[in-house]
């Protein structure tokens, strides 16, 4: 296939995405309606935290071509009992590509904690700062995880510059102590990662993205040695939502990454999920 071809289906193939997105979301009963998409975008953190009382349980699927890295993750977030206290973790499967035979198996597992600082969903401005435990349950032997456990910190703020306009912004950084290369050998690894998206508000139930991510990151090569490795993506997307009158809200989605400079030629899919309920019944309390 011709890289002008691919390019035709690629954007074709959102364009159609997109259609059926839209279809969706417009064919809702309006007696339906509840609180817009908001907390459900994809490589770009926000700053938003769970509402006191409800859930949610994210699943995330993401194939590259020229790497053939992919990888599941399945994320579940709880508030605590004052709303500004968010708990959650993250499960992981994946293959790495360079790999080449290894087959498939689990990541690293991370536990979330964020405080909600300043503002929430129903201001302008919020900021939630994070911060997370990993911990080393993929086999780093073949490319699954860091081999350690270590500590990630990000920093979002969330935007909102017009009521169809939303903007997010992260800065993060993540330190293993004792990381693990594919030979076994050891050193201590750094990496920081900067996010920035557009969320444009088509209508309450359908939101078109657009995501730029980085992240710089030190891969052990030697015992005490390491080597800066450097990934680059901009994806377009989008997200529509269906709402029940029971409060669940689904929310699906698709995005496409494309490589930028040093990540330059790479092409991928990154599908999404979200089930959000409530699981109090607030009023009895």
């Amino acid at each position: 296939m011709t890289h002008a071809s691919f390019r035709s289906k690629y954007w074709g193939l959102l364009g159609c995405l997109l259609h059926a997105g839209l279809a969706a979301a417009q064919g809702q009963n309006a007696a339906r309606e509840t609180p817009p998409i908001q907390d459900n975008s994809f490589l770009v953190e926000e700053a938003y935290n769970q509402e006191r009382g409800v859930v949610q349980h994210i699943n995330t699927f993401s194939r590259m071509w020229n790497s053939k890295d992919w990888s599941y993750t399945f994320t579940q977030e709880w508030p605590g009992r004052n709303w500004r206290h968010q708990f959650s973790y993250t499960l992981s499967g994946m293959h790495a590509g360079g790999f080449a035979g290894t087959g498939v198996g689990f990541g690293d597992t991370v536990f979330n904690y964020r405080y909600q600082l300043i503002g929430s969903g129903d201001d302008r401005l919020a900021f939630a700062p994070r911060v997370s435990m990993l911990f080393p349950t993929g086999a780093a032997a073949v490319g699954r995880g860091w081999g350690s456990a270590g500590v990630q910190i990000n920093l979002p703020i969330s935007i909102v510059i017009h009521r169809r306009l939303v903007s997010h912004w992260n800065a993060g950084s993540t330190f293993v102590p004792r990381a693990q290369g594919p030979d076994g050998l050891r050193a201590a690894s750094t990496g920081y990662s900067l996010g920035q998206s557009f969320v444009f508000l088509a209508n309450p139930r359908l939101n078109i993205l657009l995501e730029t991510a980085a992240s710089n990151f030190q891969a052990v090569v030697g015992k005490g040695k390491t080597e800066w490795s450097k990934v680059r993506y901009m994806s377009p997307g989008i997200r529509w939502a269906y709402n029940f009158r029971s409060g669940l809200q689904i929310v699906p989605g698709v995005g496409m990454p494309i490589g930028i400079g040093t990540s330059a030629g790479e092409r991928g899919v990154f599908l999404y999920l979200s089930f959000e309920h409530p699981f109090l019944n607030l009023t009895e309390q």
